[in-house]
């Protein structure tokens, strides 16, 4: 006589290959480019991806996002229009940062053209792109810097590619620069710089949810190499 039949392997615990976290990487990429994820919280729901082991692991990524393919529903009664009418709209597309003889510090949730001009005239602005709406194609940023410069921030686990020429000054990058995650969001920046120059400051996944300040601390010890090893990620956390 034979045994029972072992009970099948629920759904959720099965196994995932490589072309399953692909899937999953180009979806997160598309709600993404919709708006529905910052840059940062793009990069975070990455990582999880690549440590996936389970189907479960990858439900959890994704379980608070739409079918990509999924049509707003059709609003037929009266008086469900309000909702509609008070629903918040995506943020105009930023195209310019100018800062002349001064500067300011452009953080929280912004929503960048694919390309963008900065121009900083003796003085430069502090931009925080963690919480940026990056769309598919990327993003560029042209920056001119003329006795003055600006400071980027950026998650290191996106891909920077850095041109331009400078006269009398130059770039400067800070933190944990490493090679990007395959397939990670492309952020160009041009530089060109008279007398002046920007700095790009890289910021390690640890510094996810912090303060400017806190973050560069994290920076400045990833170049040293002393980050403190955290735990790794939980997908049974909840997401931000």
């Amino acid at each position: 006589m034979t045994g029972p039949a072992p009970a099948p392997v629920p759904e959720g615990e099965l196994r995932v290959s490589d072309q399953d976290r692909d899937a999953t990487l180009e979806l997160l990429g598309q709600h993404a480019a919709a708006g529905r994820l910052t840059l940062d919280e793009h990069e975070e729901r990455a990582s999880l991806v690549l440590a996936a082991k389970t189907r479960g692991d990858l439900a959890v990524v994704t379980r608070d996002l739409p079918a990509v393919d999924e049509a707003a529903p059709v609003v037929r009664a009266p008086v469900a229009q309000p909702a509609v009418a008070g629903a918040a709209p995506r943020p105009k597309p930023t195209r310019w940062f100018v800062a002349i003889m001064g500067g300011s510090y452009r953080r929280g949730r912004l929503r960048p053209a694919s390309v963008v001009n900065a121009v900083a005239i003796m003085g430069g602005d502090e931009i925080d792109m963690r919480d940026a709406e990056i769309d598919a194609n990327g993003l560029t940023l042209n920056m001119f810097a003329i006795m003055g410069g600006s400071t980027i921030y950026l998650p290191n686990t996106v891909d920077v590619e850095i041109s331009g020429f400078s006269l009398m000054g130059g770039n400067t990058e800070r933190g944990a620069v490493r090679e990007p995650r395959p397939g990670a969001p492309v952020v160009h920046i041009r530089s060109y710089n008279f007398m002046g120059g920007n700095t790009i400051w890289h910021l390690p996944p640890e510094a996810r949810g912090l303060s400017l300040k806190e973050s560069r601390k994290l920076a400045r010890n990833a170049e040293r190499g002393r980050l403190p090893a955290g735990p790794p990620a939980d997908p049974a956390q909840p997401l931000r």
